[in-house]
């Protein structure tokens, strides 16, 4: 069985990752965020909406934490193509099938980086009047010129580098990782 830092090393050739978030770390801040939510809404049955695709695997994980009756659906956007960073365009590739209006929605991201997607995907959904707007991500880049983009519900807090895994991918791949990875950083002098 091939290791993940086999698979890192197929895919990506030359560059060299290590272990950034573990596959532990993960479901633990997930099974908090899954209590504290619950505990936001206690007697309301929310839809979850995932952001294809990387959303999907932490969307799946988060909502087995989440004790309370809830829905399911999802929308696509683009914004990063095959690169390793935003285009700064954003674009909608599905709609939501379900109808919202005066209903709770929690729509989940795996990362937000520039916040160009939230605001894009704050100003769709909210024409369309939902009863409440949140947004959880598991991955919060810390960046100085971050588009002003509230979000609710933060799993982790990262530097603006480059990270793969749990979701998150490079030209479509290493979603599969159990860990978050991030770029080593070089030792030029």
């Amino acid at each position: 069985m091939r290791s993940e830092q086999n698979l890192l090393q197929d895919v990506l050739k030359k560059e060299e990752f290590e272990v950034y978030i573990s596959e532990e770390d993960i479901h633990r801040r997930t099974k908090e965020l899954g209590r504290q939510i619950a505990d936001d809404y206690e007697g309301r049955v929310p839809i979850f909406v995932g952001v294809l695709n990387g959303s999907f695997i932490f969307l799946a994980d988060l909502i087995r934490e989440v004790p309370i009756d809830c829905e399911i659906d999802f929308l696509k956007i683009s914004s990063y193509g095959d690169e390793k960073i935003s285009s700064g365009n954003v674009s909608l590739l599905k709609a939501l099938d379900c109808e919202i209006e005066d209903r709770d929605l929690i729509v989940v991201e795996d990362i937000v980086d520039s916040g160009l997607s939230i605001q894009y995907m704050r100003k769709i959904i909210t024409a369309m009047k939902p009863r409440s707007l949140k947004f959880v991500t598991l991955l919060l880049k810390e960046r100085d010129n971050s588009i002003a983009a509230p979000i609710d519900y933060v799993g982790f807090r990262i530097p603006d580098k480059f990270v793969i895994g749990y979701g998150l991918d490079y030209k479509q791949k290493l979603r599969n990782l159990r860990a978050i990875y991030i770029e080593k950083e070089s030792n030029v002098e």
